[in-house]
């Protein structure tokens, strides 16, 4: 069953080292199933979807990534403020080729270094009209998936309307800023946060469910990245916390693997059993502290051989299995 039926727009934030990126890819690879398509879309400029997809840089041109584990098919845009802002004249002002003369006079790059606000709302603009696109047979996409700006940024992004108030408070630019903020308030806008098992990281995320919380935006899932399985069993990991593993034992396994049981080796492997120990017993507590955030929370893998397009599908089926869908 999906968690996220009727959504249409999944925003992914997350604090930097999180996997922000590659959790967004998982999802729209989760997403694309049973003929669905979706839209896999980055507002930072880092080429960091193209680089997981092993593809060409994206550009501001959708076109298709990969099909789904479950037959749908993901489609890749870069959205770039300056070309977001030659459509928004091309749309409301009907400029056609004047937007080039504009660009020549340095207009568009004027008006998208000196007010970040509205690059947001040109930025956020791109993912709403896409979300909301239809065709003849219906909307272009299932979903939009956008990989976001990290936790710190995520509120200020979304929050167009406080962003645009002191640039129009009339007229098209206000209009859309109201269309977007009614959008992105709505069921069918959800932002995911991807975090780890760490403490920093897991602050960083209670904080951020906070801010969202407070500016009215809807808070989606707790998606937790590189999760370790634990190498010892519960009964073990308690004897390797209280450093009581018995030294026989590891000799015992060494000798059954055909390895020498030297006393350094055998004192080294107790060493690393204990810290592994401590590393579970630390990511327990942050994963209360995580389920008590009162959000759907799913859990991916830490892949040992790093992130490959194989592995983003392995990464896309536990999502997948878990209801991320």
């Amino acid at each position: 069953m999906s968690d996220w039926e009727g959504v249409r727009l999944h925003v992914v934030t997350g604090k930097g080292g999180t996997g922000k990126t590659t959790v967004a890819a998982a999802l729209a690879l989760a997403l694309a199933v049973e003929g669905r398509r979706v839209l896999l879309a980055e507002v930072e400029g880092r080429q960091g979807i193209a680089r997981l997809f092993d593809t060409p840089p994206l550009d501001y041109a959708e076109r298709k990534l990969a099909t789904g584990p479950r037959g749908g098919d993901v489609f890749g845009l870069a959205i770039d403020a300056e070309q977001a802002l030659r459509e928004y004249f091309a749309l409301f002002y009907h400029l056609g080729p004047a937007g080039s003369a504009l660009e020549r006079l340095g207009a568009i790059d004027f008006a998208t270094t000196v007010a970040p606000g509205l690059r947001d709302v040109l930025l956020t603009g791109k993912a709403y009209e896409a979300a909301k696109r239809r065709t003849p047979s219906g909307f272009a996409y299932h979903a939009v998936v956008l990989d976001g700006p990290p936790t710190g940024r995520i509120t200020r992004f979304l929050n167009v309307n406080t962003e645009v108030a002191g640039l129009a408070k009339v007229g098209p630019i206000h209009h859309q800023a109201e269309s977007i903020m009614n959008f992105v308030k709505s069921p069918r806008t959800a932002v995911h946060l991807a975090t780890l098992l760490a403490d920093m990281p897991v602050q960083e995320t209670v904080d951020g469910i906070g801010e969202l919380r407070a500016a009215g935006l809807q808070v989606g899932a707790v998606i937790v990245n590189q999760v370790r399985t634990p190498l010892l069993t519960p009964a073990d990991l308690d004897l390797a916390t209280a450093d009581r593993i018995d030294p026989a034992l590891i000799s015992a396994g060494l000798t059954a693997a055909g390895l020498s049981p030297s006393p350094s080796l055998v004192g080294v492997l107790r060493r690393q059993a204990a810290e592994h120990a401590a590393r579970i017993a630390l990511e327990e507590h942050e994963r209360a502290v995580v389920a008590d955030l009162g959000r759907p929370v799913y859990e991916l893998p830490r892949l040992t051989d790093g992130v490959d397009l194989g592995g983003l599908y392995d990464l896309a089926l536990a999502l997948y299995a878990q209801g991320a869908t």
